[in-house]
């Protein structure tokens, strides 16, 4: 072999092996651009799913207070009337006792 022989397959192997360099680069990337397209995919699924699952979570704490505001209306009525009802037996109870007292001060006289 002469030396422009080798020289020329010289050249030839570092452009093929240049090119596998290259290819193994290329995959490389690709590689990369997968791992991180598949790992967008997963976060956006998950942020999906945390956002779901809070959506849920504050509809269902809704929904509990609301259910919880409509009986505590109902307990307080409720409460409530039973006050004002013994407020009135009360008052009733005593309002004789009262009209007395203020009679007797009412009429009679201090010197």
């Amino acid at each position: 072999m002469d030396a422009g022989s080798r020289g020329h397959n010289g050249i030839q192997l570092l452009l093929t092996a240049e090119q596998e360099a290259q290819q193994i680069v290329d995959a490389a990337r690709n590689s990369k651009s997968a791992r991180l397209k598949q790992a967008k995919e997963e976060a956006q699924k998950e942020v999906a799913e945390f956002r779901a699952q809070m959506e849920a979570d504050f509809q269902r704490k809704l929904t509990e207070s609301s259910g919880d505001s409509g009986a505590n209306v109902k307990r307080l009525d409720k409460e409530t009337e039973a006050k004002i009802q013994h407020l009135k037996i009360e008052s009733n109870r005593i309002s004789h006792d009262v009209n007395k007292m203020l009679l007797k001060h009412v009429t009679s006289v201090s010197y």
